[in-house]
């Protein structure tokens, strides 16, 4: 079936085109036609009255949405959180555990390979496995009863049952190092997360094979003017990606102004870190086994009052971007999902190109979802 989606603003990474059109065969982008172009036949035909037409979001950190989180433990939980991240423009999403024991996580894993085999909703090529090789002192809204030493083995453990894409651990951690060589062998990102580490630390986790930074600023090491910890080696080193969370809470709007004045657009990566505290405007959730109080967008832990993820959507958070720093779209459109795909090594993701998967979302001037496509199919 051939679709073609026209009078669209095309908006990939390096490119810009008013009016626009796309054409999308057997799930892949088969034509991209600027104003004026003769258009082709098609079976349906889908005019898009100016609206942004970008390659879909992708989310590699997302703990749940809607009062579901991925450790209840339930495919159920998988498929609904699947569905709402659809309505954020994300067609592709990395259900991301929390720290929590090593049989519940096996099954967790267990689900998300149930709906790995029939992917209904947005993509899930793996997981993304937060903690839990953390440090205690660092935890944050992660559960402290159940941190433990980096453990390969276990780690193994879960990728066998269902692919993990992306481990977050702390590189403070005694074995942390060998974790991560293991894990670049099999096929799995290292990211720092909860931790203690110095500068120097990063360096010699990335010596061993540590390719990005969670939750960039959030349980680590601050920068201070004889130590300029995990946050200053982020800013400094070129060859580490940083997960942002753009909600101004996790990073306030000034803060976030400054990473993308001092960071390449080519590092950075667009994240949500939602709970299930997202969609559901105010009230009380679970994190963990932990209770979370959400108000006014803000999500924290009912004892203690620590961040607990965050209560944002992905569209919300481009459009934060887009108002806060000012940049071109296609320019932000890189840190939305191309950088995401290249880091992780999923080729044909992220650009509106012919021969890239039609993964695409077309998007209102105030950054609103009006339609979503996988695989070129509107979902």
């Amino acid at each position: 079936m051939k679709t073609l989606i026209s009078n669209a603003r095309i908006v990939s990474p390096d490119l810009d085109i008013p009016a626009g059109s796309v054409l999308l065969e057997n799930g892949r982008i088969s034509a991209v036609f600027k104003p004026g172009e003769i258009l082709p036949a098609s079976d349906l035909c889908i005019d898009a009255d100016g609206r942004m037409l970008m390659p879909g979001f992708f989310d590699i950190h997302c703990h749940g949405a809607d009062g579901n989180d991925v450790c209840d433990d339930s495919l159920e939980a998988i498929r609904h959180i699947a569905r709402r991240k659809l309505q954020e423009g994300v067609t592709t999403w990395l259900p991301t555990t929390l720290t929590q024991p090593q049989d519940k996580l096996e099954s967790i894993a267990g689900k998300c390979a149930a709906y790995r085999a029939n992917e209904e909703f947005c993509r899930t090529p793996g997981l993304h496995v937060e903690g839990p090789f953390i440090n205690r002192k660092n935890a944050g809204a992660q559960n402290p009863e159940y941190v433990r030493p980096p453990n390969f083995e276990e780690l193994k453990r879960i990728h066998d049952i269902s692919p993990a894409l992306i481990v977050s651990l702390a590189p403070d951690m005694e074995g942390a190092d060998e974790v991560i060589r293991k894990a670049a062998e099999i096929g799995i990102t290292s990211s720092a997360a909860h931790t203690s580490a110095t500068a120097e630390r990063i360096r010699g986790a990335k010596q061993a094979g540590l390719k990005h930074l969670t939750h960039f600023c959030n349980a680590m090491t601050p920068v201070h003017h004889r130590e300029i910890g995990v946050v200053g080696a982020g800013l400094v080193d070129d060859s580490l990606k940083l997960e942002l969370i753009c909600d101004t809470i996790h990073l306030c709007p000034d803060m976030l102004k400054l990473v993308f004045q001092l960071v390449s657009i080519d590092r950075l990566i667009l994240i949500t870190d939602s709970m299930a505290a997202s969609w559901i405007g105010e009230g009380e959730v679970m994190l963990g086994g932990l209770a979370v109080l959400v108000k006014d967008g803000k999500a924290v832990l009912k004892e203690g009052g620590a961040l607990a993820g965050s209560a944002l959507l992905y569209n919300e958070g481009v459009r934060n971007v887009a108002e806060i720093t000012g940049l071109p779209l296609d320019q932000i459109v890189k840190a939305t999902s191309w950088n995401q795909a290249q880091s992780l090594g999923l080729s044909g993701f992220g650009k509106i190109e012919p021969g890239f998967h039609a993964d695409l979302v077309l998007l209102e001037a105030d950054f609103s979802v009006w339609k979503t496509f996988v695989g070129g199919q509107a979902r």
